[in-house]
C-alpha cells in the first residue's frame, strides 16, 4: 500500500518527537511519503494531488480537524467517489479532534496509531456521509464556492465563537477549553441579535423556520466535546444519514441558561429541546438566510461573514480506514 502521510507541525497535541514515532510505526506497514504542511491551504493541495495520483492508497492526516477538513476538500475536489479515491485516515493531534472521536478513534495519537494500523491488517473501513455548503444561487453569496465538512457547521453564534478563539490564538494563547468557554461568554454578551433572531431555514416542500439567532448544522452526534465530556446538539445526527439542525429563537440569559445546562447534561437519547428550540433531521438539502452577514463556521475554521448558505447532505461521500 502506498500513502500519504499529512503532517500539520502545528498540531497543539502532538510533539515533533511522537510525530516521528507515529512515522516510523506508519512506514513500517506501508509505503509511506511523509509531507508537513508549510502555509494554510497546503493540506488541501496535498490530498488533490493524491485525489489526482494513481498511485496512492490512502491520505493519512496528522493534525486536528482543521487539517482533516482541508485533505478532505482536496480529495474531494472534484466530487465524491469513494470507490476511485484514496481512502482516508485520521491521527488526531489538536486539541478537540471530533471528527476522528466521532469515529470512534481514540483521542491519543499514539494509539489512534495502532488503531488505525490494526484496522489497516483487517480490511477495516466505512464510507461516512458529508455535508457541503455553498453559496446560494440567486443571492450575493452565490460565488462563494462549495466547501465539504465532516461534523458541523454554524451560521450565526457559535461561529462567532470560533472567530474569537481564532483572533486569540492569532495573538499566541494557546487553544484550550477554557478559552473556548471565555469567548463564548464574550459572545454572547456583544450578541446584537440574541433577542430577535435574523436565520430563516428553508427547506424544500416544507415550511420556513424564521427568526433564529443560532442555527448548527450537525452531520454526526456528538457535536463537540468539553474536554473528554460529549456535547449532543442533535443526537439523531449520524455519517449515515443526511444533515441535522439545531435552532434557537431566544437567546436571553435565562434562555442560554436553560440550553447551554440541556446541551452540558445531553446524550444520545437527548438533546437541547424546549419553546425557542428547534430540531431537524436527517435533511438532504436546505438553506439559511439572514437578514444581516453573520459569521459562517465549517469543522471549526471561521469563513468569514455570509448572508446565505446552502447545505446539502451527500451520503457516502468518502471512504474512511477505522
Amino acid at each position: 500500500m502506498r500513502a500519504l502521510l499529512v503532517v500539520n507541525p502545528a498540531a497543539t497535541t502532538t510533539s515533533a518527537r511522537t510525530r516521528d514515532v507515529l512515522i516510523h510505526a506508519l512506514a513500517s506497514e506501508m509505503k509511506l511519503e511523509a509531507v508537513t504542511t508549510e502555509y494554510r491551504g497546503h493540506a488541501r493541495d496535498l490530498g488533490r494531488q493524491a485525489a489526482e495520483s494513481k498511485d496512492i492508497d490512502l491520505v493519512v492526516a496528522l493534525g486536528g480537524d482543521g487539517t482533516v477538513n482541508e485533505v478532505v476538500n482536496g480529495l474531494l475536489h472534484a466530487g465524491p467517489a469513494p470507490e476511485h479515491l484514496p481512502g482516508l485516515a485520521v491521527v488526531p493531534g489538536g486539541s478537540t479532534n471530533v471528527f476522528a472521536r466521532a469515529l470512534g478513534l481514540p483521542n491519543d495519537a499514539v494509539e489512534a496509531t495502532g488503531a488505525l494500523l490494526d484496522a489497516l491488517r483487517e480490511g477495516s473501513e466505512r464510507t461516512v456521509g458529508l455535508g457541503l455548503a455553498s453559496g446560494t444561487p440567486g443571492t450575493e453569496d452565490e460565488a462563494v464556492p462549495g466547501r465539504w465538512f465532516t461534523f458541523n457547521a454554524g451560521l450565526g453564534f457559535d461561529a462567532g465563537v470560533v472567530g474569537r478563539v481564532e483572533q486569540q490564538r492569532e495573538r499566541g494563547r494557546k487553544s484550550t477549553h477554557a478559552l473556548y468557554v471565555r469567548q463564548a461568554l464574550r459572545q454572547f454578551f456583544g450578541e446584537a441579535h440574541r433577542r430577535h433572531g435574523t436565520i430563516t431555514v428553508e427547506r424544500p416542500d416544507a415550511e420556513p423556520v424564521t427568526d433564529l439567532v443560532l442555527s448548527i448544522v450537525s452531520n454526526t452526534s456528538p457535536w463537540t466535546f468539553l474536554g473528554n465530556h460529549p456535547m449532543y446538539a442533535s443526537p439523531k445526527a449520524s455519517f449515515d444519514k443526511g444533515l441535522d439542525v439545531l435552532g434557537l429563537s431566544r437567546m436571553t440569559t435565562t434562555a442560554i441558561t436553560r440550553y447551554g445546562t440541556q446541551l452540558l447534561t445531553s446524550s444520545p437519547e437527548r438533546g437541547p429541546h424546549g419553546k425557542h428550540a428547534v430540531s431537524l433531521h436527517d435533511l438532504d438539502q436546505f438553506t439559511l438566510h439572514s437578514k444581516v452577514p453573520l459569521p459562517l463556521q465549517m469543522d471549526g475554521d471561521h469563513l468569514g461573514l455570509r448572508t446565505s448558505v446552502t447545505f446539502t447532505g451527500v451520503r457516502r461521500a468518502l471512504r474512511v480506514i477505522v
